[in-house]
């Protein structure tokens, strides 16, 4: 593969409002953790950072800063900026294929719930997603683990429903008691996955820079009638999601 040019580095920094030390940050950071930069390499020395990257060499600094208090990179006077560590691996969510799965996955990560928004109000539904229930109850909330936000999901649940359970579903995730619930309706369920990048909003709440990776997943749940249940958007840090899929050889 051919590297890629100083010039074209700068250009592509430049297309974007994230400030330059935190998009070299980003990717020093995948250096490291695809092996590129192993624990105990050590860096190029500034000047041929701030060549390659075609940046000023406070933003080399700034970038080393940062990498240095996440404990990933340790700069040593008169020896050099040398790795100390790797980016945490793991994934607060596995992307799953069924219903019963989905429900599981939010049973395993216990997450803490903070609810930053409830009305009712109806769902941003195409035509093609079914047909709507008279109210809606919506929250908007963001879903934490370990004390770190990982997602933001704004729901639309079938009134009705809501009236049943309000406190259980205000203090829990939505998807398990749904499944456990007698005589809920779920007839079918479908999910759609794609990339996209946090907007400010966003980017605030789920603790990551403007433009950052995101997983946005749309569900729709439905009883035998084809009325919308159940309607969620999903906004995943894209550091939360993991994807994997068998192949048919």
């Amino acid at each position: 593969m051919r590297a890629t040019s100083p010039i074209s580095l700068a250009s592509r920094f430049q297309d974007s409002p994230v400030p330059l030390y935190l998009q070299l940050a980003d990717l020093m950071r995948a250096r490291i953790d695809r092996g590129q930069w192993p624990r105990g390499h050590r860096l190029p020395s500034l000047e041929v950072l701030m060549e390659e990257f075609g940046v000023a060499r406070v933003t080399v600094r700034q970038a080393i800063d940062l990498l240095a208090r996440e404990g990933l990179l340790s700069p040593q006077r008169g020896r050099g900026t040398f790795v100390t560590g790797e980016p945490p691996r793991g994934r607060i969510i596995n992307v799953v294929t069924t219903l019963a799965e989905l429900a599981r996955v939010y049973e395993d990560t216990q997450p803490r719930v903070v609810n930053i928004d409830e009305s009712v109000t109806e769902p941003p539904l195409s035509l093609t997603e079914g047909t709507p229930a008279a109210r809606y109850a919506y929250m908007r909330r963001v879903h934490l683990r370990d004390g770190q936000p990982y997602c933001v999901i704004d729901i639309y649940l079938d009134e009705r429903i809501f009236r049943q359970s309000p406190a259980r579903f205000r203090s829990r995730t939505v998807i398990p008691l749904l499944v456990s619930m007698p005589g809920v309706d779920i007839h079918e369920a479908h999910q759609v996955l794609t990339i996209g990048t946090a907007d400010i909003e966003v980017a605030h709440l789920l603790e990551v820079p403007v433009n950052a990776p995101t997983a946005e997943v749309r569900r729709v749940f439905k009883d035998r009638h084809g009325v919308v249940i159940y309607f969620a958007d999903v906004v995943y840090r894209g550091d939360a999601i993991r994807l994997e899929m068998d192949l048919k050889p």
